[in-house]
This record gives C-alpha cells, structure tokens and sequence, in this order.
C-alpha cells in the first residue's frame, strides 16, 4: 500500500483485444445496458428537470446541446445532454446525491459479503453496472459494451483521473468524453459546487439542496466550538501510519475553515498528500481526539489498537478515536450527514492536556 490516496503512475498502452472491442463497439456491435437518463431531485429521488444551466461552467437543454468546462480547463460540448453516465464511485455518489443516475462505477463499491462500500454513498449498487472494484481494475470492453456519452472522475492531481487506468487511459477516451474535478487544494464547499454545476448541466433537479445545504452550514457552525482540541487524521496500513497533511484534502480544508484545530505533519512525503510514520514512531504528534479512515482499505480500530505504540497515545486510552469518512459523497447531503456524525462524537472529546 502506497498511502491513503496518493495516484500512482505509468503510462501504458492499451491492449490489441481493447482495441478490437473498440472497433465492434463503434460498428454497433450488441451489449448496451438499459438506458439510464439523470433521474430524482437530489436527495429525495423525484423527476429530473428538463432544461438547466450550470452556473459558468456548463449548460445543458434538449435545443441547444451540452457544454461543461471541467477542471482541466477542458470545454466538453455534445450536440445534447449526455444520459448514459458512468462515474467513478467518488463521483457517482456525489451526482447520486445532486439526483443523477449513473449507469456504471469504477473503484470501491462492493464489499466483500456483497454489501455496498461507504464510498460509493448512496449509490444503489444493484441498479449500475460495476466496472472494476479495486485500483487498477477497469473493465474497458464492458465499458465500451454499455455505450456511454460521458466518463466523470475526481481528481487528486490535475489531469489524472482517480481510478482511471493509464494503461487503458487513451482507450477510455476514445470512447466517450470525460469530465475531471479537483480535489486537491479546494475546500469541500468549491468541489461541492463543481458537482453541483456538473449534475445541473445534466439535468438534475436541484430542489432538495436548499434544505441540506443548511444542515451542512448548521453541523458547520458547531465545530467552532471544538477548536481548543487537537486532532489528528490518519489512514492505516500494516506496516506504517499516515497523517494527513490538511491543505490537500477539500474536507480537511472545510473543517479547518470552520474552526477545528487539525494537527499538520512536520514532513511530507514526496507528493504532499501525508507523512509515512512507522508504527513505532506513531506517538510522533500530540493529540486529543483521533479521527480515522473508515475506508475499505485501511485498517480497522482493532486492528490498530495491536500496535504497542498507537494503543498507548492518550487519544486512544481515553477513548477518543472516532471516524473519519475521508471519501464522504461531494454534495451537500453527503458533507451535512459527515459534519453532523463528527459534531456528534467531539462533544463527547475532553481536552486532554
């Protein structure tokens, strides 16, 4: 394991047998799913709208065809709306939340007892085709098969589409466009809205944002009044322990923004995103509240606490480590059950110093 969420590299090439499932694909060969339309108002599963516009960044009607400026200042433009989506499971759940339904997921959204993964949100996994589970697997001739009009990705580094395979990469696009969102440097509010552009321009129906829009800046107004507790976030793998470096993450950001006190690591690793510690180093920074990774990949509280050294720092004797969900769906339903969830388990956090 490389770290909680840094990309890996490479370049490779595409397979002979992708291409030739290109090739039938383009000639109209058979295996399209079911068209899925952007269908429900967003968190309350109602009709989509018809029209739409999209801030700055995109449009989106039945006359006058689809644009949307992503964030590698890529202008997209359809000759109409794009229906037959397929996301990356970070992005699925935030267009899922913002009413658009997508009909395939790449990346983590099964888990092993075939129950869905907390990154894929409120995804309903049995009405999308899954196109790969895990990193570096991506399903390309199915991909091709389901015939879609638009690929959306987030993005950790400008350019790179999370869990989009660069050995398939140039295949992947030759099949239909792709939309990438940043993440990195932003707050959880600007990817948010980024979000929110992109599932208006397709046709979502926006009318149940007003009201978890303010459960978000409610469950936000609270945190302020934790800000003398230290906090530290970390992801964990066998062998090390990672802490987060705040300003790369946009929920980090948020929270920071709105007053907790999260601790910053004295050095990152190459890539900025954390700072490797070996277990035994893992009392390296003070804390009074831990707040870990929930994802599939990273260890679990009972398995951390068999660590001698983790097992001992106060945070954890005293029985402040709660989760962090450090994929919550980018939309304003997700971020508000996040913020509330975390206000909920700092009220019952002592200073511990």
């Amino acid at each position: 394991m490389s770290g909680p969420v840094l990309p890996r590299r490479g370049f490779f090439t595409a397979t002979a047998g992708v291409a030739a499932a290109l090739t039938l694909a383009a000639c109209g060969g058979e295996g399209a799913a079911t068209q899925a339309a952007p269908t429900g108002t967003a968190g309350t599963g109602g009709t989509a709208g018809t029209g739409g516009t999209a801030g700055t960044g995109g449009t989106g009607g039945t006359g006058g065809g689809w644009t949307f400026t992503d964030d590698r200042d890529k202008k997209l433009s359809l000759p109409k709306r794009p229906t037959r989506v397929v996301a990356q499971v970070g992005a699925a759940a935030a267009l899922w939340d913002f009413g658009v339904r997508p009909i395939g997921v790449f990346g983590p959204h099964k888990l092993k007892d075939g129950a869905r993964d907390p990154q894929v949100g409120n995804v309903d996994i049995t009405k999308v085709t899954g196109l790969g589970n895990v990193w570096d697997e991506f399903n390309v001739e199915q991909y091709i098969a389901l015939q879609p009009d638009l690929l959306v990705s987030s993005m950790y580094i400008k350019g790179t589409l999370w869990y989009v395979p660069e050995k398939s990469k140039a295949t992947i696009e030759q099949v239909a466009p792709t939309a990438g969102i940043m993440l990195t440097g932003r707050s959880a509010m600007e990817v948010i809205g980024k979000y929110e552009e992109l599932a208006t321009s397709l046709g979502a129906d926006l009318r149940g944002v007003p009201e978890a829009k303010a459960r978000l800046a409610a469950a936000g107004k609270e945190l302020a009044a934790f800000k003398d507790l230290k906090i530290l976030m970390v992801s964990a793998g066998p062998d090390a322990m990672w802490v987060v470096n705040p300003p790369e993450y946009p929920d980090i950001v948020h929270l920071t923004q709105n007053g907790l006190t999260v601790v910053t690591p004295a050095k990152v690793d190459e890539g900025g995103f954390f700072q490797t510690l070996s277990w035994e180093n893992a009392d390296t920074y003070d804390a009074d509240v831990i707040l870990y990774d929930t994802r599939t990949q990273s260890l679990k509280p009972a398995e951390m606490m068999k660590k001698p050294t983790f097992a001992k720092l106060p945070a954890v004797k005293a029985g402040q480590l709660y989760p962090w969900s450090a994929e919550a769906p980018y939309s304003y339903q997700g971020y508000a059950d996040f913020v509330e969830g975390l206000v909920a388990n700092l009220k019952k956090a002592n200073k511990l110093r």
